[in-house]
């Protein structure tokens, strides 16, 4: 009696398993077609880690320094407070703040964080250099509180991991002689399937208008920071809407699925992924999104297919590069660490697996402490109608019908009726993206908001550094008020005396005048271990 008749296997299975299992062994540690694809990838992850970084070094400070909008020290203090050691705690809440935090740390970390991805950029990455970029970015994420607490911030952090293994441990050169393992770009292309999968499902499953077709005919006019193109889109006939939702359903629904076929269908799947991103890019502000989203579907294409757009010099280097690597000795370490974290994957995107299945489906989700593989989704519901915050002060000590209010004015966000509309992406704003939540909800879920409002009422210079317009330089307001407006973009074809984009309407008082005297108000801050200013 054999063993395969024992266990139920027919004749000759555990050979053809063995076959199977070489030929697994074998593609996953060839020498990969994929040097430009490593090369392109990397270059625009560097680009986004650049932007990531940047916007760290402009208003890091004020939103989470020792005198920020959310102070980091405080955040810190209230999870530590659960924790005999700050190595508990780094354990359970990874970042290196624990062990040192100041405004200058901060500044200093986030321009180190700029000028190594400029590295990057410039065509030299290792494992040290990624290693680095990747502990500082999840460092600050893990302090970053509501500013970071947006799906690109852990797919930047989920890409910047995976990037690690795509590169040679030593050897900096764009074209070193470690080929970019296949099991890498596999999951690289895992990351794009769930991204999209995500995106798609969560949108049919959370908003009606997703299903009728109907979510574009407000989105243009209602997303968080629109472009000078938004009011162009936002006035386009309904039908274009509805063929561009269908086009949503289509890139997002279906196209996933492509990415796991052969490789001209691969390819066909990656173009769709990386237009669909550039269509989102020119009809609004999305922060670091749609870039981020670009970089791992560059794991679609292989060398044949990029080199049809790159110069040749650069696919020389390709060539060579290849050449040497297949002339040299495969290091077994090189081979085995890639299955190994193929293996870690696998084990870790069960849940995430379980998550797209399910009817309540969460959007934008780590099921582990190091976000290593996380479910994805933007915009599952649409707003329907644009409401704004407009901050207001008054150098009236003495609030009646005839006080003059001055309002401020932020960077992106929209505020007064005729500015132009910002190109800022892939920049980020933060606080500007944070204001547009804070206009769906009410003054108690934003207390940084109650912050914001005692520091312009004592001028201070790093808070106002966030804002674009500061109504009051020489001394601070008496008081300052928050009002509820509702904006609707105006057609933009119009005469060229008109130069007013919005159209707004007052619906009330968001926040009530206040002033450093207000009962409570120094109380409420004191508590929060805000500063006094005494």
């Amino acid at each position: 009696m054999s063993v395969n008749w024992v266990i139920g296997m027919p004749k000759g299975g555990f050979r053809k398993i063995r076959v199977l299992a070489k030929r697994f062994w074998l593609s996953a540690t060839s020498t990969s077609d994929y040097w430009l694809t490593r090369f392109v990838f990397l270059r625009i992850l560097g680009i986004v880690y650049i932007f990531g970084f940047l916007s760290l070094a402009h208003q890091v400070v004020p939103l989470v320094g020792s005198n920020g909008l959310l102070p980091a020290d405080n955040y810190l203090d209230a999870i530590g407070s659960r924790f005999d050691l700050k190595l508990d705690a780094f354990m359970e809440f990874p970042t290196i703040f624990w062990f040192h935090l100041s405004d200058t740390f901060l500044s200093i970390l986030a321009w180190a964080g700029v000028l190594l991805s400029l590295v990057v950029v410039m065509g030299f990455a290792n494992v040290p250099i990624l290693f680095v970029m990747w502990a500082l970015y999840f460092s600050f994420v893990s302090i970053g509180q509501v500013w970071y607490g947006y799906g690109w911030e852990i797919q930047l952090l989920e890409t910047g991991f995976l990037a690690m293994f795509v590169v040679p441990l030593v050897d900096p050169r764009p074209f070193p002689k470690f080929p970019p393992p296949v099991p890498v770009i596999w999951l690289l292309r895992w990351l794009a399937f769930r991204i999209y999968l995500g995106s798609g499902l969560i949108k049919i499953r959370h908003d009606l208008c997703w299903q009728d077709l109907t979510c574009l005919v407000y989105h243009y006019e209602t997303q968080p920071i629109p472009n000078p193109l938004s009011p162009w889109f936002h006035f386009m006939p309904q039908w274009f809407h509805k063929v561009g939702v269908a086009l949503s359903h289509f890139a997002q629904l279906f196209v996933p699925f492509l990415i796991l076929g052969p490789r001209q269908i691969r390819h066909f799947a990656g173009i769709v992924i990386v237009s669909y991103q550039l269509l989102l890019i020119i009809g609004g502000n999305y922060q670091l999104l749609n870039w981020i989203t670009i970089a791992p579907a560059i794991a679609l294409f292989d060398d044949r297919f990029l080199r049809r757009f790159l110069p040749g010099w650069l696919t020389a280097k390709a060539d060579n590069a290849a050449k040497a690597a297949a002339s040299a000795k495969p290091r077994k370490l090189a081979q085995v660490v890639p299955l190994f974290l193929l293996i870690v994957a696998i084990w870790l995107s069960l849940p995430v697996i379980s998550n797209l299945l399910s009817p309540g489906q969460a959007m934008n989700t780590s099921f582990n402490r190091l976000n290593l593989v996380n479910t994805y989704g933007a915009f599952g519901s649409v707003t329907k109608e644009r409401y704004e915050l407009i901050i207001q002060g008054t150098a009236s000590s003495v609030i009646t019908s005839e006080t003059v209010w001055k309002e401020y004015e932020f960077k992106a966000k929209p505020g007064n009726v005729s500015r132009h509309l910002p190109i800022v992406a892939p920049y980020q704003y933060k606080i500007d993206w944070q204001m547009w939540f804070a206009a769906m909800q009410r003054s108690e879920h934003n207390p940084w908001l109650i912050n914001l409002v005692w520091k312009l009422l004592h001028n201070d210079k790093s808070t106002l550094s966030l804002l674009a317009y500061n109504p009051f330089q020489n001394e601070p307001p008496k008081y300052i008020r928050i009002e509820f407006y509702r904006y609707k973009f105006l057609p933009p074809a119009r005469t060229s005396n008109e130069t007013a984009i919005w159209n707004r309407t007052r619906i009330g008082t968001w926040l009530v005048p206040l002033s450093k005297d207000t009962p409570r108000f120094k109380e409420l801050i004191a508590a929060n271990r805000w500063d006094t200013y005494d």
